[in-house]
């Protein structure tokens, strides 16, 4: 049986929009392709993705997991028959994070593996959202193991640079993973953060930029509201949030556009604004 590929999302620093970009680009290719794809949260301290998306007692979260885990007993078939399959999108299978924060250290690399290699067998591509910091086992984990690695940064010369630098470049250096293993996604605030460019980021972190993605008030509101769903489906912004990304990952790990998909209305459209036809 053929593995599907992984792709680990990390952050230089916390909380600037890496489970944004991570669940928008799972969102981008279970919408452009037709096919399963898996969406694993593995912040084990700041799990939020089910408030943004309003699902308030999780069926299958990592924490539940545990027994399975520690046991190596973990089937394709499990993950796929618990995950959470949003309305409209029934092949994106979302698996939701530690809800449990005081015991996210007893995670062990293991148990993330066994994880991991389950999601490879159920899925053609599996996103898992990891945590900025590489003091636990999911993020050392799913890093280690990653077909593709992207890294979110904002042009706040103390993301991009300090925590680009001290953290991530130090946690990098130390497990033996090289910077051409590595792309970044460049997260846009509603508020401007200093005179940097995507081009200053690139050159000082050596990573080489996929996409952009813009924070604005209306997503900020969306996530407040349990509103993330409806802004990728519908807000301006949202039908494009992580196109480039979703694209390039898709051609870098085989993943095929579905049949009938340049016949859909909201595709053509989409095409039409990136080629700057009105």
């Amino acid at each position: 049986m053929n593995r599907g590929a992984l792709v680990a999302f990390t952050g230089t620093t916390p909380n600037i929009g890496t489970t944004i970009s991570a669940f928008s680009a799972a969102w981008r290719i279970a919408e452009y392709s037709g096919q399963p794809v898996g969406y694993f949260c593995l912040n084990l301290k700041s799990a939020k993705l089910h408030r943004y998306i309003r699902v308030e007692q999780p069926a299958l979260s990592l924490d539940r997991m545990r027994p399975e885990l520690k046991a190596a007993t973990l089937s394709p078939e499990r993950l796929k028959a618990a995950a959470f399959r949003p309305a409209g999108m029934t092949n994106l299978f979302i698996c939701f994070g530690n809800l449990l924060r005081d015991q996210a250290e007893f995670y062990e690399p293991e148990e993330i593996g066994h994880l991991l290699d389950a999601a490879r067998e159920a899925f053609s591509i599996t996103i898992a959202d990891v945590s900025a910091y590489w003091d636990n086992a999911a993020t050392i984990a799913a890093m280690l193991a990653a077909d593709s690695r992207i890294v979110a940064t904002t042009t706040a010369l103390s993301h991009f640079q300090e925590d680009g630098r001290r953290w991530f470049g130090l946690a990098r250096s130390l497990f033996g993973i090289e910077p051409g293993g590595c792309d970044a996604v460049i997260i846009s605030p509603p508020w401007r953060y200093g005179g940097f460019t995507m081009k200053d980021v690139q050159k000082e972190t050596g990573l080489r930029a996929i996409d952009r993605l813009r924070l604005t008030e209306p997503l900020m509101a969306a996530l407040d509201n349990g509103a993330l769903l409806d802004w990728l489906r519908t807000d301006d912004t949202g039908r494009k949030a992580m196109d480039e990304a979703a694209r390039q990952l898709m051609n870098r790990h085989g993943v095929r556009f579905g049949r009938g998909i340049a016949q859909q209305p909201w595709y053509r459209r989409l095409l039409a604004h990136r080629n700057g036809v009105s």
